[in-house]
């Protein structure tokens, strides 16, 4: 029987929580006092914080924070004054997010789904979306890009991190050597490029299922659903991620508007 990714992603997430995967573990009441200071550094990518230019005005800003639940951003966003609603597949991480709040005193609103069905959310709804490295987790991404457009305000900012999709054409068992040898085409899926035996041999029986989409899907389909691209950066694990970023970076951040008017 064929896989359901979301369900079965669900579930894999969940069992990250319960291993304390670094993208699990929620943050400190220190980290959350700085946030409400002023002093708050978020990520959409590995590493490089997102540039404070790119952040919204948190106090008059409504927010959307999109399959970003983990105790890490949102109440980061929510300490330094944003009205935020994370919305992930996953009910342990959203637990993260919901302890965090009881223990600083935050108000965040935490709502389960699928990334690509925002139905529950009316048109026009949030003005900043923020959506980090998350999206290879759905099989098809236009229709997170589509959803996204409608949810947000004329105006409105979405800031969101993806994978360049090199880093799943590798071989997986040269990669434990270091060595970087194209194995796999773009797009890539966990059902359809790789055997099941193969998939959990490689990558192990509760990793979520992962898609590797094409730049296309990626910065076109942004463009496709309205977005005007206003700004762009790289990003990598510094060495210590893929054979591939000794040659280039394997993860990007694109900043992008929704017009105020048709264009």
């Amino acid at each position: 029987m064929r896989l359901d990714p979301v369900k079965f992603n669900k579930e894999a997430w969940n069992i990250q929580v319960q291993e304390e995967n670094q993208w699990t573990k929620p943050v400190s009441s220190d980290e959350v006092q700085k946030a409400a200071n002023g002093d708050l550094k978020i990520v959409l990518t590995p590493t490089k914080p997102v540039p404070e230019n790119w952040y919204p005005d948190w106090k008059s800003s409504k927010i959307l924070a999109l399959a970003s639940a983990g105790g890490q951003q949102v109440p980061l966003m929510a300490a330094a004054g944003a009205e935020v609603t994370v919305f992930d597949n996953s009910p342990m991480q959203l637990d993260q997010d919901r302890m965090v709040a009881a223990r600083d005193q935050l108000t965040i609103e935490t709502i389960e789904g699928d990334m690509s069905d925002l139905s529950i959310f009316p048109d026009e709804s949030f003005d900043f979306i923020f959506h980090p490295c998350s999206n290879c987790f759905v099989p098809d991404i236009k229709p997170v890009w589509r959803e996204s457009f409608r949810v947000l305000k004329p105006g409105g900012i979405m800031v969101s991190g993806f994978c360049n999709p090199i880093i799943f054409t590798l071989d997986p068992e040269l990669e434990k050597q270091g060595i970087a040898q194209l194995k796999y085409k773009i797009p890539y899926s966990d059902l359809d490029s790789i055997s099941e035996e193969d998939r959990i041999k490689y990558f192990g029986e509760n990793e979520p299922l992962s898609f590797g989409h094409s730049l296309q899907d990626q910065i076109g389909g942004q463009l496709a659903a309205g977005f005007v691209m206003i700004d762009f950066y790289e990003d990598d694990w510094n060495d210590s991620g893929s054979p591939a970023d000794q040659f280039l970076s394997c993860y990007m951040a694109t900043r992008c508007q929704k017009p105020s008017r048709a264009i």
